[in-house]
């Protein structure tokens, strides 16, 4: 029951075009209804006494029932397609909005491919599944005005519906009870089938490179079997809907005309009405089949509200606050921070970080893989909340910014370099889209990518293709890092992102961004070379600061550095 409330929650967003959409079809049920009734006056009254008068009549209403019946259809039709279009893209909006609001912890709860079968698949099931509106409302006026009716004209024998009903009401209930479970099954096996697919698409470099097609397609068919499996066992119970329904279609049809023959030949029932009885047998027998066709429908919608009402009712874990700070300096102390992604780990990520990094101040990370680096810089612009102890910028808690506010002052380039779909300018723009060419190029130029971009094709209409397909790693980060320039940010954090640049051009970067003015920058590399001119340099170990110091300090004192610098530099003379 919550999972239909949460479908008609969206249906009740557009009110006047549902009360529209199911006036138009109690009206149009009704008239259709009316029809079998006035032939039985035909038969009865008109051919069986030859009243012409009689027949005219009653075919002249005949036409009239059938007209408003055709014509509330097609304005339902109308009706109907508007509201289930407002509806899946609403839920559709909500899905994907919340989504964008969630943190990375939320999104640890969900994987990548899940969420993408969400937005997509399960809004289109739902979409199909309020396409049931129809039969919902037809069914029940159609079961109650039929059964009335057929009492009406011949109570001798309507006694058969009443015997009947409850059989189709067992074998609705066996199959429903049988698909229920299904159904979810299907859509995680749908799941996986997008996982190994998404995979393939975005590695498909590497798999050729690796001559594994053959593996792929092995794991691909695995997983294309199950849903395959699944869908049959699935709609091969649902499928004995339609002949259980038609077996008892044609056994009731049986009994009435067995019965119904003896009363019209004793007398007792006209011509006329056993006909129209066995109209409304076929719209009793077949409004019940679409009653049990939507409840399969819902079985399915089921699954899909249910997986849908998990992204919708998952509460961000980081919340924006209403107070209206700004950063103006890119101060950040680190008061004894403690971090971990599971609030129920046994185990820190981060342990006691006590830092100060003052205004305009130029910070080098450095250490070992898994030394929790990048998750130290992303607590920064609250990607993930401290665990334990306070992380202040500007003297306020990160806690009482606004979201918005926090991250526009904040740029930060990531290990895994993002560019979308579009041109060169585009794509920078993302920085600051009211840019001028002006500042792209002066950003490209700190970044070092104007070189590479004065000799595409176009310059800065330049189409990358998707996800930059076009560009070479390096030329990807040089943009990614023009990109994050371009918001003129008060903090600037490069998460390893130059290291498929060459040494010089690293230099180049490296000594651009530390000429800015005012910008507090911390730069997480594995080369000295990236960090060596840095104000101060983090030695981080196991998520615990080992040591702070400049280049000189630490090639005194500090082994790990000293290891670094020998390998790195040391070698080389």
């Amino acid at each position: 029951m919550r999972d239909l409330k949460y479908i008609y929650k969206y249906l009740l967003k557009f009110p006047r075009v549902l009360t529209a959409t199911i006036v138009l079809i109690v009206v149009e049920t009704v008239f259709e209804l009316i029809i079998p009734f006035l032939m039985k006056d035909i038969i009865d009254k008109g051919i069986s006494n030859n009243d012409m008068h009689q027949i005219v009549i009653s075919g002249i209403l005949i036409i009239v029932c059938a007209i408003i019946s055709l014509i509330t259809g097609h304005f339902y039709a109308r009706c109907n397609a508007k509201l289930i279009t407002n509806f899946s893209y609403s839920l559709r909006e909500d899905v994907f909005k919340k989504i964008q609001s969630y943190s990375f912890s939320n999104l640890d709860h969900f994987k990548t491919e899940s969420l993408v079968t969400r937005v997509t698949n399960d809004v289109t099931i739902m979409q199909n599944t309020c396409g049931g509106i129809r039969p919902l409302c037809r069914a029940p006026l159609m079961l109650l005005m039929g059964v009335g009716l057929s009492f009406i004209m011949a109570p001798k024998i309507a006694w058969i519906f009443i015997v009947f009903i409850p059989i189709l009401a067992l074998i609705l209930f066996i199959i429903v009870k049988n698909t229920a479970s299904q159904y979810s099954v299907l859509q995680e096996n749908v799941d996986g089938l997008n996982q190994i697919v998404r995979e393939n698409v975005q590695a498909i470099r590497t798999v050729k490179a690796y001559v594994r097609e053959e593996y792929e397609e092995d794991k691909f068919n695995t997983a294309n079997t199950k849903v395959a499996t699944t869908t049959k066992h699935t709609f091969h119970i649902a499928q004995l809907n339609q002949p259980s329904f038609q077996f008892v279609l044609y056994g009731i049809t049986v009994l009435i005309l067995a019965f119904g023959s003896r009363l019209v030949h004793n007398n007792e029932l006209k011509v006329g009405s056993l006909s129209a009885l066995l109209s409304y047998i076929l719209q009793v027998v077949n409004s019940l089949m679409m009653i049990s066709n939507v409840f399969l429908m819902l079985n399915r919608g089921f699954a899909s509200c249910k997986r849908l009402r998990e992204v919708l009712e998952e509460e961000p874990d980081i919340k924006s606050s209403d107070k209206n700070y700004l950063v103006n300096d890119g101060v950040i102390d680190f008061n004894h921070v403690y971090f971990k992604y599971n609030k129920n780990g046994e185990e820190y990520v981060l342990s006691d970080i006590d830092l100060h990094i003052k205004k305009g101040e130029s910070i080098g990370i450095l250490g070992g893989t898994g030394s929790a680096k990048s998750t130290l810089v992303s607590l920064i612009s609250r990607l993930y909340d401290v665990t334990e102890g306070s992380l202040l910028i500007d003297g306020a808690n990160v806690r009482e910014y606004d979201l918005v506010n926090l991250r526009d002052s904040i740029a930060t380039v990531l290990q895994n370099n993002v560019l979308f779909s579009g041109t060169v300018r585009e794509n920078l723009k993302w920085g600051n889209e009211n840019a001028t060419d002006e500042e792209l190029l002066e950003a490209c130029k700190i970044a070092c990518a104007d070189e590479f971009i004065q000799r595409l094709p176009g310059g800065l209409d330049y189409d990358l293709g998707q996800g930059g397909v076009n560009l070479s790693g390096g030329q990807k980060q040089r943009l990614c890092i023009a990109r994050a320039l371009l918001k003129k940010p008060k903090v600037l954090i490069l998460d390893d992102s130059t290291s498929a640049c060459d040494m010089e051009t690293e230099r180049k970067i490296v000594s651009g961004i530390r000429s800015l003015k005012d910008v507090t920058s911390i730069i997480i590399a594995q080369r000295i070379s990236s960090v060596d001119k840095a104000d101060r340099i983090i030695i981080l170990d196991d998520g615990k600061i080992v040591d702070i110091g400049n280049h000189d300090e630490l090639l005194k004192r500090n082994r790990i550095y000293q290891d670094l610098y020998e390998a790195q530099v040391g070698g080389r003379k």
